[in-house]
């Protein structure tokens, strides 16, 4: 029997905890899919009503002290009038004005221990509940916080409480706590007073209420609502079209955290519109260059086919150059059909080999014509015997950028003198390779260093392209090494680090 009725109670639970895990699921979406106004607005009213609310109880049990103590000073008079009736002996008609006017039943008075009934009732009476109105002086504050909490409660029970309820008072007399004075009335004259008053508190509260939600919600709106839909509104606008720089936000110029978000959403803004045009401009470069590539390519191609023919004439001049004119036809010929690789999202593999670096970087001053005209001293601090294990190509490319741009900076000075030099150092330590290529040149500025090695954003020359040091960057990059700029108190100095295929 009992494992027949426990079954569809266990049933009924478990079928209300999903129903109750939907509904709280929906509430929660409700909440979270209204806008920040509403709920600003609902929270406010909200919290006001709660706050009338902690207000309201205290006051209600205030205002039911204070009508009792009322009654209590009302009940004294009426016994001092009526013991000075002579021979004590109320008569019945200004005995019912006495209770009539003090709103109670009975009155008694107790001194010294004796407790004589000044005002008796005239009926037989039940009191239904007692209330003692004395307070002792010596309470702690856990004991007047428990008093308070007390009469809160006696002050709501009266809403709930019988209309014919009839209730006892005790109050003090005078100084003494012994004597007291106790009276016997009616509930329903103290409800019907403590209606009055808590509606007219109700009526009160709801108006403050009002007007407070209103100027908080107004004032939160102002400051706060409005400027964040601002900027949630000029964000869904900028992300439809993030190149329209119309779009950026423009700050109000305030101090505080709404301020701050606006300028750094502003700069944000303007970085992303400058990084998507640029973007842009090297796609349409890199359309530029596949459309001349082929061309290119071509024309170098005739002009290696006629230089092939300087190898035919017997003049020594001719033959020292003519295979260096070749190599370098080859090399721009090759430089052509990979000058789209640096767009690509990765760079192809290097093809590695172990070799002398110090041919390579003989080259590489040739090349530029630094070992023939000896404007520029180039100094190369090399081990002839010290292997690097590298793609030649692309070692040659990143020595001939940095070297490149070392003698660039040193024509671009006004007091160009003999003293100048390109210095070349190389080293080896376990399995990598160092090589240091510094210049007496005017050095790097501190605007461009953070920029240093980004395409198009690097160059401190005002025809410079700003690919150089990009490109070497991203040839040692793929080599599994490093380029830095490293502090060499005049001029520049750039680190390449390589490791051996070993170490990666």
């Amino acid at each position: 029997m009992d494992e027949r009725v426990s079954e569809p109670t266990e049933k009924k639970g478990t079928a209300i905890w999903p129903w109750l895990r939907e509904r709280m699921a929906a509430a929660r979406h409700g909440w979270l899919g209204i806008g920040l106004s509403a709920k600003l607005l609902v929270l406010t009213a909200l919290f006001v009503t709660l706050a009338e609310i902690l207000i309201f109880l205290p006051a209600i049990a205030n205002y039911r002290i204070s009508w009792l103590n009322d009654r209590l000073t009302a009940a004294n008079v009426a016994a001092l009038a009526a013991e000075a009736v002579p021979g004590r002996t109320v008569p019945p008609a200004l005995r019912n004005e006495l209770v009539r006017t003090a709103l109670v039943r009975a009155v008694a008075i107790r001194r010294g221990g004796a407790r004589r009934l000044v005002l008796p009732p005239v009926t037989e009476l039940t009191i239904d509940q007692h209330f003692d109105l004395r307070e002792p002086t010596d309470l702690t504050l856990v004991q007047q916080l428990s008093l308070r909490l007390s009469q809160i409660g006696d002050a709501v029970n009266v809403f709930f409480a019988p209309d014919d309820r009839v209730i006892r008072i005790v109050g003090l007399l005078g100084p003494r706590y012994d004597d007291v004075i106790e009276v016997v009335l009616p509930e329903e004259t103290l409800k019907r007073a403590m209606v009055r008053y808590g509606m007219n508190i109700v009526y009160l509260s709801i108006m403050i209420s009002l007007i407070t939600a209103a100027l908080v919600y107004f004032a939160i709106s102002a400051l706060l609502v409005r400027p964040m839909m601002r900027i949630s509104h000029n964000m869904l606008s900028f992300g439809e079209n993030p190149e329209d720089s119309s779009r950026i936000i423009t700050p109000s110029g305030r101090a505080d955290e709404i301020g701050i978000a606006e300028r750094e959403l502003a700069h944000m803004q303007r970085q992303l519109t400058q990084a998507l045009f640029q973007k842009n401009r090297l796609a349409q470069l890199g359309l530029a260059v596949s459309k001349i590539s082929h061309d290119l390519r071509n024309m170098l191609a005739n002009a290696q086919l006629i230089s092939d023919r300087l190898t035919t004439i017997p003049d020594p001049t001719v033959q020292q150059f003519a295979p260096k004119l070749i190599a370098s036809l080859d090399r721009a010929i090759n430089f052509c059909n990979t000058s789209l690789r640096f767009g690509r999202a990765e760079e192809a593999e290097p093809r590695r080999e172990l070799m002398r670096l110090k041919p390579l970087l003989d080259e590489v001053a040739e090349g530029l014509g630094l070992s023939r005209d000896g404007k520029i001293a180039w100094i190369a601090d090399v081990d002839d015997q010290l292997l690097i294990d590298a793609d030649h190509e692309h070692l040659f490319r990143v020595l001939s950028n940095l070297t490149r741009n070392a003698v660039q900076a040193i024509e671009s000075k006004s007091d160009h003198d003999k003293a100048d030099a390109i210095e070349v150092k190389a080293w080896r330590d376990g399995r990598r390779v160092f090589i240091e290529i510094s210049d007496t040149g005017p050095g790097v500025p501190k605007r461009a260093r953070e920029t240093l090695f980004r395409p198009f954003q690097g160059t401190t020359r005002k025809d410079g392209s700003g690919l150089g040091l990009a490109i070497a960057s991203e040839l040692v990059g793929v080599h599994g090494g490093k380029l830095e700029l490293v502090d060499a108190g005049l001029g520049a100095a750039f680190r390449i680090e390589i490791p051996d295929r070993a170490v990666r």
